[in-house]
């Protein structure tokens, strides 16, 4: 029987790695083959247990920090369920096909009452249960989390067992490995449960208990090739041979020679039985390894259920010794990680005041920074982003507008070489004095270039505007991230805002006139027909490309200067007066609407908030457990 508990005390909180150390060193000298299961098992180190038992059940793996667990994992009718009937004392379901339909976490407590106590834990209720009705009760909660069928989920049920003379161990069971599906099983059930399984053997805090049945070759077994797949020497994962007596030829060659690279070793035991009592099935156990001829002869060291008992005992403990100091840091960074997440997100604004403030802070920084991209040309910002240099761009944008200006038709000075003036000439006879030009002439040819680039103009507004749209856009989601009514606005008003300021741009720069560098060489053969009007033909020529010159210049300049002040007020008063009336108007919900996060921001931080709850928690329970040991080293 299980020895009286020490009390516990407490000092301050150390990091205890030299008292974990002497808490393993003696875990070595444990003897395996005592009796019963529990006798052997120092008090002191129930606490280990316990605690990670708390960080489970606060599910504190879901914050990444894995906890020493035993896996359970054997090829489907391996023996797996008799092994853990055998080590809880209890019953569980039986049946064809898959019994463990979701991950059962076994909590095996030594329990000095002679009366047990038994509960199922899941979906957030505890449910009483007891030994008669136990294996019902857990396919009703099976069926509860994976539903009527045959499918499995990995949704975890606990199982605690509170009873004289169990082990203290928790164990994950996992569904047992099939490669071909019954009725009612989905068709990729075999990928379901390894997906599940490796899931839970992949972490090195992992301890694998692999079942195997003596009446298999160990290299075929679906579940040895999946912890070497994850354990490749073995140094994390038990054996446990299970139905010995159906074929113990050739079995002690099999646990001795090991081909499969099992390095904590096997031990091998004998199933429970039909409606065997646990006291009858542990005496036919040691009868059997006593008197058979052939599981006699294996070593005493490695068969039964309590070496098998004391085994996992000693190894779980050694495990979550080992780990503990591991488990406490990453407990602390990740509590440190969240506190600094939440720090960073913006403050939860409370009252109308509040937002209004952070409003005209919103804005005040989006104008400064558009300020300096679109007016100063300081782009320290955006250093990375040469999409958000916008002086530059815009630049660009306007020498490439002239040069767009410089290759069009109404430019080309080569083209039907003075014919188009001779033609007006000759369309604007009139009595005039010698030498003077028609002025009527000179307005049509004006008028004809003008109309040829009457679409160059236009889609330039269109292509500036809608740069500066998405660079305006982009520094209002920035600056009011964290503020997703005030997003939706300012989105609406970034957008009216620029199809007004497009609209006033193309009513302002209606085009005029096209220039030209040079005209080169041209054919002047079929203009001696034309000896009368060729002189004022030539004269208007000349002429109109210098007045070309000038007008396509001055066109450009007006352009940018139009722009230069058009960003000006755009910065400075049109955008906060757009984004005001965008937020106050029908749409907007007034500036009340800013006191509601958006929904990520929301989900974000009650995420962060679950997280820091659970790791005090947790870091609470393993600083108690920390201070426990550290007083035992003392």
């Amino acid at each position: 029987m299980r020895g009286a508990r020490h009390k516990k005390s407490s000092s301050t909180v150390q990091t205890g790695e030299g008292s974990l150390a002497m808490v393993q060193a003696e875990l070595d000298v444990i003897p395996l083959n005592t009796a019963p299961i529990v006798s052997s098992y120092n008090d002191k180190i129930r606490p280990l247990l316990d605690a990670v038992d708390k960080l489970r059940n606060l599910m504190v793996m879901d914050e990444g920090i894995q906890l020493p667990t035993i896996v359970v994992v054997g090829d489907q009718s391996s023996g797996k369920s008799s092994v853990l009937e055998s080590l809880a004392g209890i019953s569980l379901p039986r049946g064809q096909g898959i019994c463990t339909r979701v991950p059962l976490i076994m909590r095996l407590q030594h329990h000095s009452s002679p009366q047990p106590e038994f509960s199922l834990e899941y979906s957030g209720r505890v449910d009483r249960t007891d030994e008669e009705n136990i294996a019902e009760d857990i396919v009703k909660a099976t069926s509860s989390i994976a539903g009527g069928g045959k499918g499995i989920s990995n949704t975890p049920l606990t199982l605690l067992v509170k009873k004289n003379g169990v082990p203290d161990l928790t164990m994950v069971d996992l569904p047992g490995i099939t490669r071909v599906p019954v009725h009612g099983q989905p068709e990729n059930i075999y990928d379901q449960i390894k997906d599940m399984i490796m899931e839970y053997i992949k972490p090195e805090e992992s301890i694998i208990l692999n079942v195997l049945s003596a009446t298999v070759d160990f290299t075929t077994c679906e579940s040895i090739r999946m912890s070497q797949s994850v354990d490749k020497t073995g140094e994390r994962t038990l054996a446990v041979v299970t139905k010995v007596d159906k074929a113990p030829e050739g079995l002690i060659e099999k646990v001795t020679g090991d081909d499969v690279n099992i390095g904590l070793g096997y031990v091998c035991v004998r199933n429970w039985i039909g409606d065997e009592t646990y006291e009858e099935a542990g005496a036919m156990a040691h009868e059997l390894f006593q008197t058979h001829p052939l599981l006699s002869k294996i070593d005493k060291s490695i068969v039964g259920i309590p070496v098998l008992a004391h085994k996992l005992v000693h190894i779980q403990a050694n495990s979550i010794a080992k780990n503990l100091p591991d488990i406490v840091k990453k407990i602390n960074d990740r509590l440190n990680f969240c506190i600094m997440e939440l720090n960073k997100m913006p403050k939860s604004l409370s009252s109308v005041a509040e937002a209004m403030t952070a409003f005209m802070q919103i804005i005040g920084l989006a104008k400064e920074s558009l300020r300096k991209i679109l007016l100063r040309g300081e782009f320290e910002e955006y250093a990375e982003d040469n999409r958000m240099h916008c002086t530059a761009r815009l630049v660009e944008m306007l020498n490439e507008y002239l040069d767009e200006l410089h290759r069009c038709p109404e430019s080309d000075a080569k083209s039907n070489f003075l014919m188009e003036e001779i033609k007006i000439l000759e369309e604007n006879k009139g009595i005039s004095l010698p030498n003077f030009l028609p002025r009527n002439a000179f307005h049509i040819i004006l008028q004809r270039k003008v109309n040829g680039i009457s679409s160059i103009p236009i889609a330039f507004v269109e292509q500036v505007w809608s740069y500066i749209e998405e660079a305006v856009i982009s520094v209002l989601m920035r600056n009011s991230e964290n503020y997703y009514q005030l997003q939706l606005s300012a989105r609406r008003a970034g957008h009216n805002l620029m199809a007004k300021m497009k609209e006033r741009s193309i009513n302002e720069n209606k085009p005029s006139i096209i220039a030209i560098e040079g005209i080169g060489e041209v054919e002047v053969g079929v203009l001696k027909k034309y000896p009368h009007v060729l002189a004022q033909a030539y004269d208007l020529k000349m002429r109109m490309t210098a007045y070309w010159k000038v007008v396509l210049r001055r066109f450009v300049d007006f352009m940018a200067l139009h722009l230069q002040l058009s960003v000006f007020n755009l910065v400075n008063k049109e955008m906060e007066a757009e984004i005001v009336n965008e937020l106050m108007g029908p749409y907007g919900g007034g500036i009340e609407r800013m006191l509601e996060e958006s929904p990520a921001v929301a989900v974000k931080r009650e995420k962060l908030n679950k997280s820091i709850k659970k790791l005090r928690d947790s870091k609470e329970v393993v600083a108690k457990i920390m201070d426990s040991i550290i007083t035992y080293g003392d």
